[in-house]
């Protein structure tokens, strides 16, 4: 899952990016509104943390502008203790919630599993599981019928990505903007690169699911009959 903060206090941005990063959320950080606007119609991320008092533009005209362009990605608004205006306003223009600072590193977590639990795309602690592959991304590795294999962090997040998209076909750039950031200077070698890595791995364990390429269009995760 990948979640872009919108904060101007940088050390709490900074302090908020490595707690995410700690429970395996790939993150980004910018600082004022208009960053975080462009950052966000991107459609990359799964989750918005946005702050209300930000310069350039505050956060509630963010939010105004995405839901105006009917991007639905979910948004937790950070505001300060007592603005109780301020949160109405933001769930009133499509905020999914609201948390006060300063507030606790495990309420914030709870709420965004909350938020992308609402969206239907919560990855279960027990990890994701799609034909028989067993994904564990808290401690990165494949399952295979008992057989076990170690991967890295972008295979992860491309086997993840993959199965979350429920056998829909995924572009290369997809892959680039979900993995890399859509300001990266990632390649589509570089994607090919990581699906060749996880298409050894998923025959070292012999499974039957197969990641396939639809020519000029992408790869799909399929079940061997």
């Amino acid at each position: 899952m990948r979640i872009l903060i919108v904060e101007d206090e940088i050390h709490l941005a900074e302090a908020l990016t490595q707690i995410l990063k700690k429970h395996n959320y790939s993150v980004d950080s910018v600082h004022d509104g208009r960053s975080g606007l462009d950052y966000a119609q991107s459609g990359i991320y799964d989750l918005l943390l946005l702050d209300i008092m930000m310069p350039e533009m505050d956060g509630i005209s963010v939010l105004k502008e995405l839901r105006k362009d009917g991007i639905s990605t979910p948004v937790i608004m950070l505001t300060a203790k007592g603005e109780i205006t301020d949160m109405v306003t933001g769930l009133d223009h499509g905020a999914d919630d609201y948390i006060a600072k300063p507030f606790s590193s495990e309420e914030l977590l709870a709420r965004i599993r909350a938020a992308l639990r609402r969206k239907g795309e919560v990855i279960p602690e027990d990890g994701l599981k799609f034909g028989d592959i067993e994904l564990n991304t808290a401690n990165p590795k494949l399952t295979v019928k008992g057989k076990e294999i170690k991967l890295n962090l972008k295979e992860t997040e491309l086997l993840e990505l993959l199965i979350l998209r429920k056998q829909a076909v995924t572009s290369k750039e997809q892959i680039i903007e979900k993995l890399w950031g859509f300001d990266s200077e990632a390649e589509h070698n570089n994607v090919e690169v990581y699906i060749s890595f996880l298409r050894k791995k998923l025959t070292f364990l012999n499974s039957e699911v197969r990641i396939s390429t639809i020519r000029g269009v992408g790869y799909v995760l399929e079940v061997s009959a």
